[in-house]
């Protein structure tokens, strides 16, 4: 059965503050409004009601008798609403996990697990957000973080997940059209795929030949893109080699839609790794269990966490 009469919603609290504190002007400052909105809605409200809530004078403003009693039914009312709201909001709040990441990482390796996430655990909700290009880890307004770090911040706890192998990659229709190649030699008669704003301690072509003791090789061709995820299809598509991080091109590695032209590899020093805030004085049972579950996907990984409990 529908409600009815129902007064203008934004009037009833408008009308609230300003009978709370008898005051337009206290009330148009607690709702950021001018006092101008206040009256208006005020008296729109008296309008629907056919009844004066306020007795004004030049120097005082009270509340008329029907004022007063509906100000209580107001009051009671908004009270219950808002008590109501923040137990469900503190409910969501609490079954929630914001995850935050790289683009990458999340496209290319955290999105594809977690259904299986979803499935056993229907009473979490995740929340993933991808920020690249971050300067300082405990800025992150998050549960968990998943980054690649040469340097760990000092302040986070951080639990290093994997190492990196860093090797080239491209489509096996390149590899056809150009059989050439051979050696790392040999990529002066290719196009590289160029990450043009590497995120935050990763490797580029240049650090990569650098740290294997190789000269670095002019292609014959460059492709800058600033989309780790945008770089890895413009390589299945045949555009070029990339540079490919082990953990991130394995389900292209496995369904052969990648594969590696030359057998060199950097093993990086350091690593992906979960970080978590210091200052938080209790994690909440759905963060435990998003954590017990991404560790578990780590074959052979030993919490150091759990196993000093």
């Amino acid at each position: 059965m529908k409600i009815h009469p129902l007064p203008p919603l934004n009037s009833l609290i408008a009308f609230e503050s300003a009978a709370r504190h008898l005051s337009f002007t206290l009330a148009a400052q607690e709702l950021s409004v001018t006092q101008g909105a206040i009256s208006r809605q005020v008296r729109l409200l008296e309008d629907y009601l056919g009844k004066s809530l306020f007795e004004r004078t030049t120097r005082s403003m009270n509340l008329s008798p029907t004022g007063t009693q509906y100000y209580e039914v107001v009051r009671e009312s908004l009270k219950k609403i808002a008590s109501s709201t923040g137990e469900i909001r503190h409910w969501r709040g609490a079954q929630q996990v914001t995850v935050a990441t790289s683009t990458a990482m999340a496209s290319l390796w955290l999105l594809p697990k977690v259904t299986e996430f979803q499935r056993e655990n229907e009473d979490v909700d995740l929340r993933i957000i991808a920020y690249d290009h971050v300067k300082d880890y405990a800025r992150l307004d998050c549960d968990l973080a998943l980054y690649y770090c040469r340097t760990f911040p000092k302040e986070m706890h951080v639990t290093p997940l994997f190492n990196e192998e860093v090797f080239p990659v491209c489509s096996p229709d390149y590899l056809e059209k150009n059989p050439q190649i051979q050696t790392l030699n040999d990529f002066d008669k290719c196009t590289l795929l160029w990450l043009e704003d590497p995120q935050r301690d990763w490797i580029g072509w240049s650090e990569w030949f650098q740290r294997l003791g190789c000269n670095m090789v002019e292609p014959r061709h460059r492709i800058n893109i600033n989309s780790y995820s945008m770089l890895l299809q413009s390589a299945i598509g045949g555009q070029g080699i990339a540079l490919a991080w082990s953990n991130l091109v394995s389900n292209h590695l496995q369904t052969g839609a990648l594969i590696r032209p030359v057998t060199n590899t950097l093993t990086t020093d350091g690593k992906f790794c979960l970080l978590e805030p210091n200052n938080r004085s209790a994690t909440r049972l759905s963060v435990k269990k998003f954590r017990s579950w991404l560790l578990s996907e780590l074959p052979g990984f030993i919490d150091a966490r759990e196993a000093s409990a």
